[in-house]
């Protein structure tokens, strides 16, 4: 199964050359703590899973999470929608009729998530083991 869909993101990848294949293994595992969080089987909708991507980018990859982020090509959440959508559209991942690119637009912006509201997270945390 991971094979198979590797090779749908490798076809992915060479249709739109604008991410990294590993934005699309990210946004599936991703996907699957949203699940966890939000206590679903299975469908969340695009808020959600921005939500869950929030929290997640911050636990896998601390402070380097929007460097990472851009590594990959992904600079907003209107990314994460075409990401998604790509995945949609290759049966990776399934939609709802009250799914749409739209809820992906504008949710945050990701400079002051990964840098400002990241770095206050973290002087919190010190200022608290003094």
């Amino acid at each position: 199964m991971k094979q198979d869909i590797d090779t749908i993101i490798e076809c992915i990848c060479q249709e739109d050359l604008r991410y990294h294949p590993d934005a699309y293994d990210f946004v599936l595992e991703a996907l699957s703590f949203t699940q966890k969080k939000f206590r679903r089987l299975k469908h969340v909708t695009g808020k959600e899973l921005l939500e869950g991507i929030k929290e997640f980018v911050m636990h896998r990859f601390g402070p380097m999470g929007f460097s990472v982020l851009r590594h990959w090509g992904v600079h907003s959440t209107q990314d994460f929608g075409h990401i998604v959508f790509n995945l949609v559209d290759k049966k990776l991942l399934t939609k709802t009729d009250d799914d749409r690119f739209d809820d992906f637009k504008d949710v945050y912006d990701f400079d002051h998530i990964f840098n400002q509201v990241y770095r206050q997270r973290l002087n919190k945390r010190i200022s608290r083991m003094r």
